[in-house]
């Protein structure tokens, strides 16, 4: 089963995301911070995609960058914040949690992560 990272600060996004992806067979994380993620991967859980909210503080974050320019990436950024990062997709806001989901799951279907 694959994992996916949720890192969000916004708890909606992050909890429908990850809700959905577990109804789906996926094994969702939902983290508020890139140092979150750090944890979770020092612990040995890598994530075949991630969902990150495109927001400073965490597309910012250096180990937040290191981890999108090496592991599939769907971006949800704001038409009027603009993060210039390295994602497989980029969503912009307002955006749908089966929207987020179906775009995970053809990264996961194309193989693009493993």
């Amino acid at each position: 089963m694959p994992t996916v990272f949720v890192i969000a600060r916004d708890w909606a996004l992050r909890a429908g995301v990850r809700a959905e992806l577990r109804e789906q067979g996926i094994d969702a994380l939902g983290m508020d911070s890139p140092d979150q993620a750090g944890q979770a991967i020092a612990a040995g859980q890598m994530p075949a995609a991630l969902v990150i909210e495109a927001i400073a503080e965490i597309a910012g974050h250096p180990g937040a960058k290191a981890l999108i320019e090496r592991v599939p990436t769907v971006l949800i950024a704001s038409r009027t914040e603009t993060i210039p990062l390295p994602a497989a997709r980029v969503l912009y806001r307002p955006v749908r949690v089966g929207e987020i989901v179906r775009s995970i799951q053809e990264l996961l279907r194309r193989g693009q992560a493993v």
